[in-house]
């Protein structure tokens, strides 16, 4: 049933919801429209069946098959004659011929029947289809349905408006709590915004003027006055949502190749069932009785059950991967991702969370700082700057409870550090290099050596001056994700392969988180073009290979691997573009159970490829050698196709996705 199944995919993705804040919707069955007519053509089936079972008059019951048919029937025979004005032949269209022939050898009960198991097959497909776009969106549906414009003159009005009323050059206001309406970019204001949901970043990003902003993000305590730079259709959420119908309206390589059997089959189809029914009637056989028998071989060797064999799987797995987090932008992506026999991972941002922290404080001995006191200082100078390693050391400090005196004169240097007078002492932080460029005493030389120490052992070496005076170093480094040796585990097992690590850092840090996770093989000190390199001689050597990133300097690897997963983090629109599928929730852990939920997908296309097969080739064979009811054989046809969809939609369930990821 290949119209109903694309209709659906198309009309079910045309609109997403905007409601912010309210639960994700289910679709209801009698919304859609397949399924409206299938239940009209049901209730109509089921008065006029007893009717005619009892002996009323044919005026009484002939009207309502009539209208079964027209109700069940009007659709797809629609939709076959258009696909007929195309050349092609759709299987609906032969499904209704059938059922028409047979009303016109007097079977009108068994035409009805096999309209109404027809269409209440559609309907479960139309149904399984609304299913999993509205089960992806209902993750995505996250922008607000108003927003806060200020209007011109100057006067500080507000008025409340759709966020799809925003266009681009409007002022919007956005207080604390609130969620972003629109894409933009901060006119005044500074606040921290969790990104999380479009992202993946754990932790709110610092925006102050200048910054650019997306709709659905989180306002954290400040307000923002935002300049809108896109309209609603085109925010980064919007192309999200746009991204998953499109994945939903994709067709797998499996798929293009069965609807391109289908073509030939169904008009051998044709040719054979006229055989059926003309070859009889050269030896004599009776017309009604040799009609039946074509019309009951055109119906059961029809390949409905085998054209949908292959579509819920992956969409219903679509669906249940984006319900997690995880985006996959195509069919074609989730049939891929099962084929994966190697994988290669980034390392920051990747197994580590990309989050500094810190490690070591090692006061010098005769600077008069303990530990305590070394942090203090160096998070107090640290405090007005929004860098990474600066939130780190302000974190770190808090956590073992120090009270921070305020810094005064606080300037930032790029590359080289801040500066701050803190309690009436200038207290610099920042690379040791380029605050002990230039000095040669006893003291600067240590702490080149103890720096040096601390980055040979994987960290980035901060150090702390108090009055051009060395007094301490701080070392910094990224947190491991917990589930990182977890996931290397399970793609090992997945694969029959450890992973790759692919870094741009240096060896000595590189091999010791490798071994943390259990990674042997290490390419470190590797820039964006030395990792496409490693991919292709992976992929030269006969594997598929995924390539699992943060999406900025993975980006090249990402596209030339055969599948690549960005983790979400380093920018959205490079995230979505490059990245077969992207990890919203930037958890590591759903890398190898989507690989898992698509070999299960892919199991469950070739179960139905297997299912369809039998009840064809057995209700063929019936029909050719024995004597199949027509009933029986509509029965058997559509309860094989029945049989084949809801077996693809058990990957819906939240127990499918538990499996995949145990």
């Amino acid at each position: 049933m290949t119209s109903t199944l694309t209709a659906t995919t198309a009309e079910g993705a045309a609109a997403p919801t905007r409601d912010s804040g309210a639960p994700r919707r289910r679709t209801r069955v009698l919304a859609l429209p397949e399924a409206r007519w299938a239940a009209a053509a049901v209730v109509l089936f089921l008065i006029a069946l007893p009717l005619q079972l009892t002996g009323a008059p044919a005026w009484a019951w002939g009207p309502l098959y009539a209208l079964t048919y027209a109700a069940g029937g009007w659709e797809p025979g629609w939709a076959g004659l258009r696909a007929l004005r195309e050349k092609t032949l759709d299987v609906d269209l032969l499904m209704v011929v059938a059922a028409l022939g047979a009303a016109a050898v007097g079977q009108v009960m068994d035409g009805a029947l096999l309209i109404v198991i027809f269409a209440t097959s559609g309907a479960l497909e139309a149904l399984a289809t609304a299913r999993t776009a509205d089960s992806v969106r209902g993750l995505l549906d996250l922008a607000p349905a108003t927003a806060t414009r200020l209007t011109e003159g100057g006067g500080g009005g507000e008025e409340t408006v759709a966020v799809e009323e925003l266009a681009v050059g409007d002022t919007v206001l956005v207080r604390p709590g609130e969620r972003i309406g629109a894409d933009g970019r901060v006119l005044d204001g500074a606040s921290e915004v969790d990104q999380a949901t479009i992202t993946g970043e754990p932790l709110p990003v610092a925006k102050e003027k200048g910054d650019e902003v997306f709709a659905g993000t989180l306002n954290g305590t400040g307000a923002l006055r935002l300049r809108v730079e896109r309209d609603a259709s085109d925010s980064v959420i919007a192309r999200i949502v746009h991204m998953v119908e499109e994945a939903s309206e994709t067709k797998a390589p499996t798929q293009l190749f069965i609807e391109k059997v289908e073509q030939r089959y169904s008009l051998g189809m044709v040719a054979a069932t006229l055989g059926v029914f003309l070859v009889p009637l050269a030896f004599g056989a009776a017309l009604t009785g040799s009609l039946l028998r074509a019309m009951t071989f055109m119906i059961v060797a029809s390949p409905c059950a085998v054209v949908l064999a292959t579509m819920p799987p992956l969409l219903s797995a679509i669906a249940n991967a984006g319900r997690h987090g995880v985006l996959v932008k195509s069919a074609v992506v989730m049939e891929r991702l099962g084929e994966v026999d190697a994988v290669a991972l980034d390392k920051t941002g990747t197994l580590t969370e990309g989050t500094p922290r810190v490690t070591d404080v090692r006061p010098f001995t005769g600077s008069g700082l303990d530990e305590a006191g070394l942090l203090t200082s160096a998070a107090a100078a640290e405090h007005p700057s929004e860098h990474p390693l600066a939130r780190a050391v302000v974190d770190a400090a808090r956590a073992r409870g120090l009270v921070l005196p305020v810094a005064e004169d606080f300037a930032s240097t790029p590359g080289v550090g801040v500066r701050a007078d803190v309690e009436g002492r200038a207290v610099e932080v920042g690379a040791p290099a380029r605050l002990l460029a230039g000095t040669g005493d006893t003291a600067s030389a240590r702490a080149r050596v103890l720096a040096g120490e601390l980055e040979d052992s994987g960290r980035t070496a901060v150090l702390v001056t108090v009055d051009g005076r060395p007094v301490g170093l701080l070392g910094i480094a990224d947190r491991l994700r917990a589930e990182a040796a977890a996931t290397v585990s399970a793609l090992t097992r997945l694969t029959g392969t450890a992973p790759l690590l692919v870094t741009g850092d240096n060896p000595r840090a590189a091999a010791r988180l490798a071994a943390e996770v259990g990674i042997e093989d290490v390419r470190a000190g590797l820039l964006p073009e030395h990792k496409v390199s490693a991919v292709r001689e992976l992929a030269e050597a006969g594997r598929r290979v995924m390539v699992v990133g943060d999406g900025v300097n993975d980006a090249p690897a990402l596209a030339a691997a055969h599948t690549g997963v960005a983790m979400g983090r380093a920018g959205s629109d490079l995230a979505l573009e490059t990245a077969d599928a992207v990890i919203v929730r930037d958890e590591l852990v759903t890398v190898p159970a989507v690989i898992s939920l698509s070999r299960r997908a892919r199991r469950l296309v070739v179960q139905n490829l297997v299912i369809a097969g039998v009840f064809i080739t057995g209700l063929v064979v019936w029909d050719l050698a024995g004597h199949l009811p027509l009933p029986l054989g509509v029965a058997g046809h559509e309860g094989s196709t029945v049989i084949v969809g809801l077996n693809g939609l058990r990957l819906l369930r939240e127990a499918a996705w538990k499996r995949s990821a145990a």
